[in-house]
C-alpha cells in the first residue's frame, strides 16, 4: 500500500508566505513552512496564524539562566565542619 501523493500548496497570511506540504511518513498531516521575502522563518505542524508567524519572525527576549549550584547548601553546615560553639548568656538574652 502506498501513500497518496498530495500537492504542495502555497498561500499567504498577512505578509507571510506559507508553503504546505505533506509531512514525511504521514498521509494526512501537513508541514507548514513560514517564509518572509523568500527567507525561511520556521516550520509548524499545525496551521499557523498571523501571530504564530510574527512570533517566528521576532521571538521574545529570554532572560539569562541563573546558575544553580548543586554543591551549595545554604543554611546547612558542611559535612566536616566543626560544631557551632554553645551560645553565651549574652547572646541568649537578645
Amino acid at each position: 500500500m502506498t501513500l497518496p501523493a498530495s500537492q504542495i500548496t502555497h498561500f499567504k497570511i498577512g505578509k507571510y508566505d506559507i508553503v504546505a506540504q505533506p509531512a514525511l511518513g504521514s498521509a494526512q498531516m501537513l508541514r507548514y513552512t513560514v517564509m518572509l521575502n523568500g527567507k525561511r522563518l520556521g516550520a509548524l505542524m499545525s496551521m499557523p496564524s498571523e501571530s504564530d508567524c510574527k512570533f517566528l519572525e521576532s521571538p521574545p527576549k529570554v532572560p539569562p539562566l541563573k546558575v544553580f549550584y548543586v554543591t551549595s547548601r545554604p543554611g546547612r553546615p558542611k559535612k566536616d565542619a566543626p560544631p557551632k560553639p554553645a551560645p553565651t548568656e549574652d547572646e541568649e538574652a537578645k
